[in-house]
């Protein structure tokens, strides 16, 4: 944020109805004068669309967004140098932010649309200031009696450091600090009876919550979820809460950070798959789209928005040369500045990656011999099937998948994975099961079926080492003991394969036939890297994000892999 207010300036800032940054921010990036992450350019296209469609369910306030913007602008104050003491003046991509957090309203209800921000940036880009100047905001300024905010983080030491943030810019803004009290570990708004207090969880006070407004820091170092989840459910009888994370990457794994980012990640894919929808969230990540673009200095303001006014450029150049010239420094600078998680799972696909809509008819391609590959659950995951074939004149590798769920457990899966199980079924995708369990005889009976209805005979089946033996004996009983091959799920025997079956997919030479729930669970799949550089499949922390449907397809593609000219006589490819 920089100062561009000159102190002779007396009359308040305001902005005219028709202004809408949210629109121009977009067309900047649109237009390349502004570089950004595809996640964040992806975000801003949807929220554009959302206020240009006269049938979307939300619609954008202009006197909503302008009021936040406005009260920023006009009673907060820097409290460090080189600013202190003068009003803080928004940069465009905040100014977006803010109206697309507080701007976005209901048509129905006419609240707002977001319930919970999260803003994922590199360090020295302001976001303490940033999220400061929204907490007194929503003490003083959003309406709400009685209101309760509070500054959250995991040691009450850290929360009283975020809480003390505004209670200098408090102190620097004669208007604020003429309103407000500021008492040892609480700031009062009496007017309204409201107030402003530290909250970690080593508190006395997480009993009886009421929270209106909850600026959550730095959740990268939190070991677990406890704490966010008190103070989410103690807003639930708020009528429009709004929960505020901002944080830049971190190295504890699997906990709440990377439970958000995945959620951020499945929201953003959801604009495109509809897989996964949630308007309440407004999912704002500056990073780097790869690795790779740590070297390109263009690339550089994808996680730093504030790059050259806030941050200085001389600051992480000299950051990046001493990582270059010592590499053991890279991680900690593609983590804090790029926001490159590390030490951990990451995604394997982008959603560009993993999704292919190309279809084919079996029947018109009559493939002769196929290569099975199956991935077993009892009751919570899906079990899935699949038979991968290939034609003697093309390189494409074509997977046909089959998944079976409980039948008992459908509306449950449905409500807690967020995503159209039911769809699925009626489109034939999935199929349901009687029981308690899996009865595991249905993947035998549809291998049969594929033989007998389309001539297509299972040449090899991959399948985990540890599957249920007596299906495997059903199995070997069926096609022939010679026919299932185990494959054990070791990243040293999964890791080349991993490897080339990503690169084919991103190439577009692995045709699906555009089935949502395989192209689902591809994007649901991270990977874990062990010592050695090699890699495996992981669903992570996320247990409802399935991706057994990429487990069946690894198997399948293990076994050609290692069969692969023997299976090139069979179908008489390159004769």
């Amino acid at each position: 944020m920089t100062s561009k207010v000159s102190k002779s300036t007396q009359q308040l800032i305001r902005y005219p109805l028709d202004y809408n940054p949210i629109i121009e921010y977009h067309n900047k990036i649109e237009s390349g004068e502004i570089v950004v992450s595809r996640k964040v350019a992806r975000v801003y296209q949807e929220l554009v669309r959302k206020i240009t469609d006269q049938e979307c369910k939300y619609y954008y306030s202009p006197k909503k967004a302008n009021h936040v913007i406005e009260f920023v602008e006009n009673y907060c104050k820097h409290s460090k140098s080189p600013w202190a003491g003068k009003p803080v003046k928004l940069e465009l991509w905040q100014k977006a932010l803010i109206a697309a957090t507080f701007g976005m309203l209901d048509k129905e209800i006419h609240k707002r649309m977001i319930r919970e921000l999260i803003l994922i940036i590199g360090r020295k880009n302001g976001k303490s200031l940033l999220g400061s100047a929204l907490a007194l905001y929503l003490l003083v300024a959003d309406g709400e009696g009685g209101s309760e905010v509070v500054a959250v983080a995991t040691k009450r030491e850290q929360a009283k450091k975020v809480w003390g943030e505004s209670v200098k810019m408090i102190k620097k803004s004669p208007s604020l600090l003429k309103r407000l009290q500021i008492r040892v570990g609480e700031v009062r708004f009496d007017r309204t009876e409201s107030d402003y207090k530290p909250l970690a969880s080593d508190s006395n006070s997480l009993d009886g919550l009421n929270v209106h407004g909850s600026l959550m820091d730095e959740i990268h170092a939190w070991n677990d979820k406890n704490l966010y989840d008190v103070i989410v459910d103690s807003m639930s009888t708020r009528q429009q809460p709004l929960n505020i994370i901002m944080t830049t990457a971190g190295k504890v794994r699997e906990s709440i950070y990377d439970i958000k980012y995945a959620e951020c990640e499945s929201i953003i894919n959801g604009y495109d798959d509809g897989n996964y929808v949630d308007d309440g969230v407004l999912p704002i990540i500056y990073e780097l789209d790869n690795e790779k673009e740590v070297h390109d200095r263009n690339c550089w303001f994808k996680a730093n928005p504030m790059l050259g006014i806030a941050k200085s450029f001389d600051f992480i150049e000299t950051a990046y040369y001493k990582a270059v010239k010592n590499p053991v420094n890279m991680p900690n600078f593609l983590c804090k500045d790029f926001n490159m998680r590390q030490n951990g799972t990451s995604a394997w696909l982008s959603y560009a990656d993993a999704n292919n809509e190309a279809t084919f008819d079996i029947e018109e391609l009559k493939p002769k011999y196929c290569i099975g590959g199956f991935d077993l659950s009892r009751t919570t995951d899906l079990t899935s099937a699949c038979i991968g074939f290939m034609l003697p004149d093309n390189d494409t590798i074509y997977y046909m998948h089959m998944y079976w769920m409980l039948a008992s457990k459908l509306e449950e899966r449905i409500e807690e994975d967020k995503v159209p199980y039911d769809i699925w079924v009626d489109k034939g995708y999935l199929r349901l099961c009687d029981g308690d369990i899996i009865d595991h005889r249905d993947i035998v009976n549809w291998y049969l079926e594929i033989q007998k209805k389309y001539n297509c005979y299972l040449y090899l089946v991959g399948y985990d080492s540890y599957s249920a033996p007596y299906l495997v004996g059903d199995m070997e009983d069926n096609f022939g003991k010679q026919t299932l091959v185990p494959v054990p799920q070791y990243a040293k025997v999964l890791s080349i394969p991993m490897e080339e079956l990503g690169a084919k997919l991103k190439s577009k030479k692995v045709n699906y036939g555009n089935n949502p729930i395989t192209k689902w669970c591809l994007m649901n799949t991270t990977v874990k890297t062990d010592t050695n550089g090699n890699i495996q499949p992981q669903k992570g922390i996320n247990q409802k994000k399935r991706i057994d449907g990429l487990a069946a397809m690894l198997d399948s593609y293990v076994v050609l892999l290692n069969n692969r000219q023997d299976y090139y006589g069979a179908i008489g490819k390159y004769k």
